[in-house]
């Protein structure tokens, strides 16, 4: 059965009764349909007295192509800990189009750890991804409408950084030209995919209204012939902006397949984003419950350790425990045992009993669970079982994990038995939130921006250097001058590795960082260091996954959608 049968098998509950249970109130709730609504930010005001619930991160080891079910495992463990008699929230990224329609597929779970509706979540939802393209768009045309119009600020069009931005996958846009060829409004651009859109950033990482619109108007566009930043404020577009998010900046509240409570907001992409969900759905969620179980985007180094020092920093939020998802078959990929291809059958070194393979790959596991530990944060492994798996192996995982450091290891089936298959997961994470966390950053705002992503570079990625271009040399000490080096990093490299190598699987070590591009997010309030083979825009496979999906001509349901 696909995922969306299991999803269309289910009978939701009211969305009004889904929150209502969660201690919402109904005018508090803003429903689209049935089975979807957006929270109102009074209710935060409200329930802001309350003491805060658990704050657990779900996040993993680097993945295989397939993904090693970090999503299904948040949904799993939250409503594993709701079956062991605990009030629980997932907090979950809104997927991007890009995915859905390229290699990946959605972001709202798979078999029985699915957030629904599948089909709503995965497309439109409420329309937050489209409001963000629209505002953000809305700063560009404003932009080249000030060169059109006589560049009264002076503006250099060689050094405006705004781009544009797009909600699916499309490597034809990742250089462009705007304004019309030989015109002294003409200028080079490119596109972002829309998740990885500073409009998008800023939504995440907004604490209420006031703050979104203080945000919008500290984005940096360019600089003038002088070396002037230009913020959105001067083009006068950011309170226009700000109208175009206001609805957005609400989160979304959806719920899994056994009625758990689930907040779906913001974008992801933790490779080239911050790739977490907002904090204003964690806000809520830890007024409300007793666990909140968020993700962040692909494995330790990428969306974790953003999470950490980007999201935690902003919100003042401090996590209880973090679980750090594994698969026998990503750990045999990490000690050679083959690299897995969409639409082909996995790799023999993958599926069958393969204990060297699995025993280097492990390398990779021991990474991501000291990563966690350098945050001073206590570490889970969940092993994601598949039917395939191997008992001996998984115990093995298990032993190995805890060996290394991790408080517990538990094995989980939450794909084929929904909360029932994560009740083992829920309660090792109940006992690791027992435990000591003594959560801090990894690095001090005052520290100089090399330092910053070396500090990244060698004790999340376990490189022996960073090397930059002589452009992001020149950007690096632009930005100190301009007086954005306090701002913490946002690193944009390859999820497959723990390097920026998608080649150079396990445990890698020697290896040098390459920096191409250091770009200045002002609004968002951090800098993106772009590694070497990173693009903002991602391309389309040769067979992307929206050629699978259409509607029945008979029925006119969606059909396809994974």
């Amino acid at each position: 059965m696909s995922d969306l049968n299991v999803a269309w098998s289910v009978t939701p509950r009211s969305i009004m009764q889904v929150g209502e249970e969660l201690g919402l109130r109904r005018d508090e709730l803003i429903p689209y349909g049935r089975f979807k609504a957006k929270v109102a930010l009074a209710a935060l005001r409200r329930l802001s007295d309350r003491p805060r619930g658990r704050y657990v991160l779900v996040t993993a080891i680097n993945p295989t192509p397939l993904g090693e079910g970090k999503t299904t495992t948040a949904i799993g463990l939250a409503m594993g800990l709701c079956r062991q008699g605990h009030r629980a929230v997932v907090t979950l990224r809104q997927p991007s189009l890009g995915p859905v329609f390229g290699i990946k597929g959605g972001g709202a779970g798979g078999g029985r750890a699915q957030v629904i509706p599948m089909e709503e979540i995965n497309l439109h939802l409420t329309g937050d991804a489209h409001a963000v393209a629209v505002s953000h768009n809305l700063l560009s045309a404003f932009l080249d409408n000030h060169l059109f119009h006589g560049n009264s600020l002076n503006l250099d069009p060689a050094q405006v950084t705004w781009p544009r931005a797009m909600g699916v996958s499309d490597r034809a846009l990742r250089q462009v030209e705007t304004g019309g060829s030989g015109k002294a409004s003409a200028k080079r651009g490119q596109f972002v995919i829309t998740e990885a859109s500073e409009a998008m950033a800023i939504l995440a990482l907004a604490s209420d209204p006031a703050d979104l619109r203080r945000r919008l108007g500290r984005i940096l566009v360019g600089l003038t012939r002088d070396g002037r930043p230009v913020a959105a404020e001067e083009l006068k577009c950011a309170g226009a902006m700000a109208v175009l998010l206001k609805d957005a900046l609400c989160p979304n509240l959806l719920q899994t397949l056994e009625g758990t409570p689930a907040f779906v907001h913001t974008g992801p992409f933790g490779n080239i984003a911050h790739g977490n969900s907002s904090i204003l759905a964690d806000a809520i969620a830890l007024c409300c419950a007793e666990y909140v179980v968020t993700e962040a985007g692909f494995g330790s180094e990428l969306g974790a350790e953003k999470f950490f020092n980007i999201k935690c920093r902003v919100s003042g939020f401090r996590p209880d425990a973090a679980v750090v998802v594994a698969t026998l078959r990503a750990l045999k990929l990490h000690g050679g045992g083959g690299v897995p291809r969409v639409g082909a059958p996995l790799p023999s070194g993958l599926i069958g009993p393969n204990r060297d393979a699995l025993a280097k790959g492990l390398a990779n596991m021991e990474q991501h669970i000291a990563n966690v530990k350098a945050f001073g944060v206590p570490a889970v492994v969940a092993i994601n079982a598949f039917r395939e798996d191997h008992e001996d192996e998984l115990q093995y995982v298990r032993e190995r994990a805890v060996a290394t450091g991790a408080v517990a290891a538990a094995i989980s089936t939450h794909w084929a038995d929904g909360g029932k298959g994560a009740e083992e997961l829920a309660r090792a994470v109940v006992v690791a939130c027992e435990k000591p966390s003594t959560y801090a950053p990894l690095y001090a705002d005052a520290l100089p921006i090399k330092q910053k992503i070396e500090t990244i570079a060698r004790r999340m990625y376990g490189a022996a250097g960073v090397a930059y271009d002589e452009r992001a040399e020149k950007q690096i000490e632009a930005a100190a001058k301009l007086g954005f080096g306090h701002l913490p990093i946002c690193m944009a490299k390859s999820p497959l590795s723990l390097s920026h190598d998608p080649s150079l699987k396990g445990r890698p070590t020697g290896f040098t960082l390459p920096i191409k591009e250091l770009r200045i997010l002002a609004g968002a309030g951090f800098l993106t260091a772009v590694c070497s083979g990173i693009q903002l825009m991602p391309g389309l496979p040769k067979r992307p996954a929206g050629e699978r999906i259409d509607l029945d001509p008979e029925t006119g349901e969606i059909v396809g959608l994974a």
